[in-house]
């Protein structure tokens, strides 16, 4: 019967009653169920997850019906845990379960998108030019038409392409680049490989196979945190979010676990019911506060003032007055506080210099291996000992890198002196610097000299030169550093917690609002649990801590705290640090592919930061001087110059790296070396001394020496991470921009001493800009060129986390919709054209290199006693040793497609490796032959073919020891010849073991053990960093083999950071020059900004997805205080503006008791892209987070080839913080929304 019909019958229905009444049977159609029931039909699931950077790295089920995707729910077939743990399911959070959305949402991108002025201007110029290069360089050598483009950037007017078309102009204007300029003019920005690592490989193999330029990300993210490398010569390695639950006490200090990790923070609520104590240290009430016992709430930016004061109470109470055998054991073993440091005499005092070397004593000890890299103490008979596991064992000998307690030359036991306090010679003044009386109207301080003598033990040494030297331990500066009186009537030291002497608990009382009493009974309960569990108390620290200019003095403070308890290397205890999603942990087997080294070594990394910093011309409005960074007690007059001159004498001494690299074209300097009769080594060398090369970096304003193509994908660069916003805007991509401040040629500031000023800054630097997406996020609008990529359910991918320690797949549960496609065929349909076009323009070519000294290498053993600047004639250019590598690579342009889809004969020549070690991988290659089958032809004959994203995750998963168990037993065979253990016990369980593809799909597999990292993958243990170190006796890759409490590098002294200090925010100087100038009548009031992460989004993503936009208020918002904003008569969801010298952005207001007074906080990545109104001072669209940011780099973050201060890509560099920066907060005046007449910038640009 029709359901017309029924629906005239249903109120004239009878039937059959019952329940007296109340119910009656119908009989009724009931085909309505029908919707409901297939909604939930589907016809197949496939398991895929979310490469959005979210650490969650959660496997979700996808539901396809019809060969569309119609929604997702978890996966819960984790393998399980040992009986005593809680699974890792559930997993996921509501961010993740609405991915479905976009992808057929209108926000979808669906075809190839180029600008339409640039189409036009293309197609004309191929009309007149049948070569594409010599089209490209037609319409890029006419500044008329490349302004024309580059001012259209950001204002729409994007068309419809095609992919013949798109890849032409793409290769084109990489082949004119390369040809013209140099290879090293073409960069690449991704980030996070771990989230979806072919696809991040797709992008860098292509640019490694051209010669361009890969971009770091964790230091430009600030999820790098310097004091990691500092201490443990590690990037970052931290416990499985499991680990939590073997704690029994964890603070939570600025992490807000259920809302940035909220697949993980079921483990944070289940170990309480154990019993655990749950402590949450944040400024704001945050979510995690609600998980916690007790909460504390330091003013922002000074957590590095109450760690010193617990690491005070920890050490008077816990190593002092009642010594703790457990606590003295493992500093003694497992630190460097034993070591001995020389004083240098001042004016009246000594100061701590740099650590003693067995070169520095008679016949250096016996040793003559790298003398001057041994570390030196005293053992408990007073003899002095070369100790077993500096950095001086690891390189050019074998057997005695480890941490036995072993007399390195005699082979003896040894158990080292703490103290010399008792056996010393003399009492010396050693002066201290402090930074804690710097006066600030936002942040409080407590007067007290800016040196503070303390009195030190000391012994009188004979040295090798005849001259005699004071030394003293680490453990006896560290005691004196943190104010602890030990009877030498020291007047700067505490005789209570009371006292207002330095980092006291009294004293930080003052500084951060804490309440003394709180931090003395957190301190104290922290340390005796660790000495009750051997170390099971832990901190779990994020980005709250990380986005400080001096954020290695925050995590110092509480990576000291857990080596005084000796947390670290233990389960359940240590530094939890999660950020982003750094932990790619099949990484060896990764970094063959995506930089294309089985073809040729090196490739080009550089630094994000400095990259940026000097590109976007920041360094041009430069208001932080290194003056006013440097201790006290330095010498300032070897420190003069701007911040970028710094970065510059970083490069080229080898430090940092550097792009574009030289200012000239690296093609070019083989050319001229042959002319020359020289080799280009030779060659350069000589040009660099001479003066006829620089280094590109000292004249970043010349043409000839800035970036020109710039591929972005995976990324947001200018939506999310872009600090400097409105500087990339007007420099790198020359169109509108919001900046409101003066350079220091128009402010009369002081220029830099190694970098060439030009009154007028280059704009529009970048001539292409190509961006992949999925998406139209806001670096979509900003590029020249949208690439559709495959969603993450649409492509074959790899993902791994630091949360858990299994890997498992992105799959393509469909085909990509629309035109869209998988990055690694984006990238191998860029390749073949590249191939094709370069023909007659690029052959096989030579092509220098330069690189910095790598951590993890040698070569990281450069300057052991004192800086010296060739350029300065304090020494001689030697590549590797004063000056950076300088290397050459032959390419072979013409066969990039044929490299890019095979995997090339280094990994047979050569072999594979990381961190130092090395191993054999023919039987590897063997296996991906017969797996992947092998080129028939052409200049990769015989080679194993990498023609899929699957081929290339084979790749990974063959050559990595963390995916096949016969690589992690010659990985650790490989590192037992450099300690002289035998460590292959960790893998030989495993041997057999390979994990395919196919296996992933099937279900997550746990990774096999590996030495690539510090941890265990194991039955009877969770995943926590420094396991290995602790209980295998593997040193930690640092100076002096142990955790390095004490930087004796001379930058790190003469900036006051040899040991932990406090340091208060800095002061960016960015409100005072606005404030009151463009008044719209409203109070103005100067907050400080910042920025965590959201609820509605991750980073950029889902901030735009209909979903999460309905659930939260739906646009931009900034977060402030009640008393802030009845200051400002302010009410909650008013519009407000916030700017200063850098930008300006809108939003809504959401005042909130939650927020203190003086701070405000705008959750990062919220897009220019939805419910924006334009800004009343730049009268523009309102602009991003980042609009009101800048870089300012820290000279120590560019210290290199020392040790563990050494360059790696991610490891160690300049990072980019932001917390510091203050902002003008109003009330909007006028909400215009720049739509309607007069608001024509749309139409303009298409025209």
């Amino acid at each position: 019967m029709s359901k017309f019909l029924d629906r005239f019958r249903y109120f004239k229905q009878k039937g059959e009653t019952f329940a007296d009444g109340h119910g009656q049977l119908l009989e009724t159609n009931r085909d309505w169920e029908d919707g409901y029931r297939q909604r939930w039909q589907h016809d197949k699931i496939v398991r895929s997850t979310h490469g959005v950077n979210c650490t969650g790295s959660c496997s979700w089920k996808i539901y396809v019906k019809n060969g569309l995707v119609t929604w997702e729910t978890q996966q819960t077939d984790y393998p399980r845990t040992r009986p005593d743990m809680p699974n890792h399911e559930p997993r996921g959070c509501p961010r993740g379960a609405s991915y479905s959305w976009y992808l057929y949402s209108a926000n979808r991108l669906k075809y190839p998108l180029m600008r339409k002025r640039l189409m036009k201007m293309w197609r004309e110029a191929k009309k007149l030019h049948r070569d594409p290069v010599e089209a490209w360089a037609s319409i890029i050598e006419d500044a008329d038409k490349a302004k024309s483009f580059k001012q259209a950037r950001g204002r729409g007017g994007f068309v419809r392409s095609s992919w013949q078309e798109v890849n032409e102009l793409i290769a084109a204007s990489n082949v004119y680049t390369v040809k013209t300029y140099g290879p090293d003019r073409v960069a690449g920005f991704s980030p996070i490989p771990a989230m979806s690592m072919v696809s991040y490989a797709s992008g860098a193999r292509y640019l490694s196979l051209i010669g361009g330029t890969c971009l770091s990300f964790y230091d430009w993210y600030c999820d790098l945190p310097p004091a990691s490398p500092q201490t443990w010569g590690e990037q970052t390695d931290v416990p499985e979010s499991a680990d939590w639950y073997n704690s029994s006490y964890i603070i939570a200090w600025g992490s807000n676990v259920p809302q940035t990790r909220t697949p993980d923070a079921h483990f944070f609520t289940e170990v309480r019911y154990k019993g655990t104590k749950t402590v949450a240290v944040t400024p704001d009430y945050a979510e995690i506060a609600k998980l916690c016992d007790l909460w504390l709430a330091p003013k922002q930016g000074t957590d590095a003032a109450m760690a010193l004061a617990m690491g005070h109470v920890m050490l008077r109470e816990f190593h002092l007055d009642n010594p703790r055998q457990y606590f003295t054991d493992y500093v003694r073993r497992y630190t460097d506080m034993p070591m001995l440091v020389m004083l240098e005499e001042r004016d009246g005092y000594y100061a701590a210099g740099r650590m003693l070397r067995a070169a520095d004593l008679v016949d250096s000890l016996g040793q003559e291996n790298n003398p001057e890299w041994k570390t030196v103490a005293i053992s408990s008979n007073g003899e002095m000992v070369v100790p077993n596991g500096s950095i001086g064992f690891r390189w050019g000998e074998k057997g005695k890198w480890n941490l036995e307690q072993r007399d390195g030359t005699t082979g003896a036991e040894a158990e080292l002196q703490l103290s010399l306090l008792g056996s010393q010679d003399e009492i010396a003044d050693v002066g201290f610097p402090y930074f804690g009386g710097e006066g600030s109207e936002y942040f409080n301080h407590v007067a007290l000299d800016n040196v503070l003598l303390h009195k030190l033990p000391a012994k009188r040494l004979q040295l090798a030169d005849g001259s005699t030297a004071l030394v003293t331990t680490v453990y006896d500066l560290t005691m004196a550093n943190y104010g602890l009186e030990r009877g030498l009537n020291d007047e700067n030291c505490a005789a209570s917690y009371d006292d207002t002497k330095a980092y006291t608990p009294a004293w930080a009382e003052q500084i951060t609002g804490v309440p003394r009493a709180q931090i003395i009974r957190i301190a104290r309960e922290f340390a005796d649990n660790a000495d009750k569990t051997h170390g099971r108390s832990m901190i779990i620290v994020g980005a709250g801590l990380n986005h400080w200019y001096h954020l290695d003095m925050n995590y110092r403070g509480l990576i000291n705290m857990l080596v005084f308890c000796g947390c670290v290397g233990q389960s359940g205890g240590g530094w939890a640090h999660y950020v982003g999603q750094e932990k790619l942990r099949p990484q060896t087997g990764w970094q063959p592919l995506a930089f294309a080294l089985d073809w040729q070594r090196p490739a080009r990394h550089m630094n994000s930061t400095s990259y940026f910093y000097n590109h976007s011309s920041q360094w041009r409005y430069e208001t932080v001087t290194a003056e006013e960074l440097l201790s006290p007690m330095a010498d300032k007059s070897r420190y003069s110059g701007h911040l970028i001159d710094f970065n510059v004498r970083a490069e080229r001494m080898g430090w940092l790296p550097s792009a574009p690299q030289l200012g000239t074209n690296p093609l070019y300097i083989a050319r001229e070396a042959e002319k020359a009769g020289m080799t280009p080594v030779d060659y350069t060398v000589k040009s660099l001394k001479d003066g006829s090369i620089r280094f590109a970096a000292e004249q970043p304003e010349n043409g000839k020496n800035h970036p020109r193509n710039l591929f972005i994908w995976r990324s947001n660069l200018l939506g999310s991470s872009g600090k400097g916003h409105e500087y990339m805007l007007k420099y790198l991509l020359g169109t509108e921009h919001g900046i409101q401040g003066l350079d220091l040629g128009k402010q009369g500031g002081v220029k830099p001493e190694e970098v060439e000023w030009v009154d007028n800054g280059l704009d529009g630097k970048l001539d292409l800009v190509v961006t992949l997406d999925f998406r139209l996020s806001s670096t979509c609008l900003y590029s020249d060129i949208v690439l559709p990529t495959a969603t993450w359910y649409e492509k074959d991918d790899m993902n791994t986390s630091d949360m858990h320690p299994f890997i498992h797949p992105l799959s393509a549960a469909v085909d990509p919709a629309w035109e869209s496609k998988s990055d690694w065929d984006i990238y191998k349909g860029i390749a073949k054209k590249f191939s094709e076009v370069c023909v007659g323009h690029l052959g096989k070519e030579t092509d220098v290199v330069t690189l910095p000294i790598q951590h993890d290498s040698a070569a990281e053993l450069a300057q052991p006693l004192d800086v010296k600047d060739w350029k300065k004639g304090e020494c001689d250019l030697i590549p590797g040793k004063t000056a950076p590598h300088i290397m050459t690579v032959e390419r072979d342009y013409p066969a990039t497609y044929e490299r890019f889809t095979s995997i090339g004969p280094l990994m047979e020549k050569i072999g594979n490796g990381g961190k130092g070690i090395a191993w054999n991988t023919q039987s590897e290659m063997d296996l991906l032959r017969k797996l992947n089958y092998t080129k028939a032809d052409g200049p990769a004959k015989g080679q194993p073919m990498l023609n899929t994203a699957i081929d290339a995750a084979e790749m990974i998963l063959t050559l990595a020891p963390e995916t096949n168990g016969q690589v992690a037993v010659k990985a650790w065979a490989a590192l037992s010849e450099f300690t002289g253990r035998d460590h292959t016990h960790l893998a030989t369980n495993k041997e057999e073991e390979k994990i395919r593809f196919r296996d992933i799909q099937a279900q997550p597999r746990k990774i096999i053990s590996s030495p690539t990292w510090s941890g265990l993958e194991d039955e009877h243990v969770s995943y926590n960093a420094g396991y290995t170190n602790v209980h295998e006796l593997i040193p930690w890759r640092t100076l002096s083999g142990r955790q390095q409490l004490y930087q004796d590098h001379q930058w790190m002294r003469d900036f006051g950071e040899s040991l932990l200090v406090y340091r208060p925010p800095i002061d960016t100087r960015s409100v005072k020059a606005v404030m009151g100038r463009k008044s719209n009548g409203n109070p103005e009031k100067a907050l400080n900004f910042l920025t965590p992460h959201q609820k509605w989004g991750i980073h950029s993503t889902y901030s735009d997805n209909l979903l999460m936009l309905t659930l939260s208020r739906g646009g931009p918002i900034v977060w402030m205080s009640e008393t802030d904003a009845k200051d400002l008569g302010i009410e909650d969801n008013d519009w407000i503006e916030v700017f200063n010298s850098n930008g300006a952005l809108t939003a809504r207001a959401v005042v909130s008791q939650r927020v203190p007074a003086g701070m405000t906080m705008m959750y990062h990545a919220q897009e220019r892209i939805v419910n924006l109104p334009g800004s009343e001072i730049t009268q523009q669209r309102g602009g991003i987070h980042n609009s009101v940011t800048r870089i300012t780099p820290k000279p120590t973050h560019m210290i290199g080839g020392y040790a563990q201060l050494a360059y790696g890509f991610n490891y160690y560099g300049t990072v980019g913080s932001n917390r510091d920066e203050f902002v003008v907060v109003r009330k909007m005046k006028n909400i215009n929304w720049l739509d309607g007449e007069g608001n024509d910038q749309v139409q303009e640009s298409v025209k």
